[in-house]
C-alpha cells in the first residue's frame, strides 16, 4: 500500500539510536538534550494541541518526575528522553475520565500554566506532527510497560529499569525482559460494494468500526483474519492481503490492516463479542464519512481503522 506509513504514529523516521541505550546517563548531560513529559499516559502539549511541549533538564518539573527516564533517540540530531510525572496530584480533578475513549479532560502543571497542558493522546493525536505523535506514542507505550511488568516473570523479583528504559533486568535470577507489544489484526472485510463493520458493547453511541483481533501464537496475520471474522460475525473469508500497520499505545499493541474478501454475506453476531454488525455500502459510507448518517459516526480520525475506510473510499489501497 503506497500510503501505508502516512498512517498517525507512523513514518516519521525516528532515530532510535539503540546503540546509545548503553549509555545514557552522558546523554543526559549533553547541553542539547531535550525532555517530553508525560502525566499518567498524557503527553504535555501546547494549549492548541498541536505541538510536543519540551524542557530543559533543569526545568522546575523535572523535580517532581521518576527517576526512571526513558531515552527515545534522537529528533534531528537532538537526544530526546521521556520523563513521567505521574505522582503530581492535580487540584480538584475528575480521575473518572483517564484513560477513556476521549477523555476531554486537560491538566495544567503549576510550572507550565497558561503554556501547555496534559491531554488525552487520542484525542489529540491527528493534531500533532508525525515526528511528535510517534515520540509520545513511544514515551507512552514504554511508560505504560514498565508500570505492569515491574516484577521478573520467572521468579517474581523486583527488577531493575535498564537500557535507557528498554529492558528491565533481575537481580535475582538474571533474566533480561523487554517492553512486550500484542500483535491485532483489523480488517477491512469486502463483498463486492459493502464494507463489514461493527461495534462492541459499551461503546459510545453511533460508534462502528472494523472487525479487529488478537492474533494467537502459532497464527498466521492471514489465519487469524479469518478467525476473528468468523468468530464474530459468522462470515467465511477468502484471500486475505496485508496493507498498512500501525503502533497503538493503548496499552500495547501492533495493529495490522488486512483487506479480507466475504465468501458469504449472511451475518451471525456473537452476542459475547459484538452488540452489532452490519454491511455498509461505499455509497452510505460516504454519508458516514461526511457526518450525515442517522445512526452511524465515522470512525475515530486517527485510528487505522479511519484510514483504512477513508483509502477504500478513495480508491487508494494499493
Amino acid at each position: 500500500m503506497k500510503h501505508a506509513e502516512t498512517v498517525t504514529f507512523g513514518g516519521s523516521g525516528l532515530d532510535r539510536a539503540a546503540h546509545e541505550r548503553k549509555d545514557v546517563q552522558s546523554l543526559w548531560l549533553d547541553p542539547t538534550v531535550r525532555l517530553i513529559v508525560l502525566w499518567r499516559g498524557k503527553p504535555m502539549v501546547t494549549i492548541d494541541h498541536s505541538k510536543l511541549v519540551t524542557v530543559e533538564v533543569d526545568h522546575d518539573i523535572v523535580a517532581g518526575a521518576s527517576a526512571e527516564h526513558v531515552y527515545l533517540g534522537r529528533d534531528n540530531g537532538t537526544p530526546v528522553f521521556a520523563i513521567d510525572i505521574s505522582a503530581w496530584e492535580p487540584e480538584a480533578f475528575d480521575d473518572t475520565t483517564l484513560d477513556t475513549f476521549l477523555d476531554p479532560s486537560e491538566q495544567a502543571h503549576p510550572t507550565m500554566k497558561d503554556t501547555a497542558v496534559f491531554a488525552e493522546l487520542r484525542a489529540i493525536m491527528t493534531h500533532l506532527s508525525p515526528r511528535d505523535a510517534e515520540l509520545a506514542a513511544t514515551a507512552r507505550a514504554i511508560f505504560g510497560w514498565h508500570a505492569s511488568h515491574r516484577f521478573c516473570s520467572t521468579c517474581g523479583h523486583l527488577s531493575d529499569f535498564a537500557m535507557g528504559g528498554w529492558q528491565r533486568n533481575c537481580p535475582a535470577c538474571a533474566r533480561s525482559h523487554f517492553p512486550r507489544t500484542d500483535p491485532v489484526v483489523i480488517m477491512l472485510i469486502t463483498r463486492g460494494d459493502s464494507v463489514l463493520v461493527g461495534r462492541s458493547p459499551g461503546w459510545p453511541e453511533g460508534m462502528y468500526s472494523l472487525l479487529a483481533g488478537f492474533v494467537e501464537p502459532g497464527e498466521t496475520l492471514e489465519a487469524a483474519v479469518r478467525r476473528e471474522v468468523m468468530e464474530e460475525s459468522g462470515i467465511t473469508v477468502g484471500a486475505v492481503s496485508y496493507l498498512a500497520s500501525q503502533p497503538w499505545p493503548f496499552p500495547a499493541s501492533l495493529m495490522f490492516g488486512c483487506m479480507g474478501e466475504a465468501l458469504d454475506d449472511d451475518i451471525t453476531v456473537d452476542v459475547e463479542e459484538l452488540e452489532d454488525a452490519m454491511w455498509i455500502s461505499r455509497a452510505d459510507m460516504h454519508i458516514v464519512f461526511a457526518g450525515q448518517h442517522p445512526v452511524m459516526k465515522p470512525a475515530r480520525k486517527g485510528a487505522i481503522a479511519h484510514f483504512l475506510l477513508d483509502n477504500w473510499l478513495s480508491n487508494t489501497l494499493d
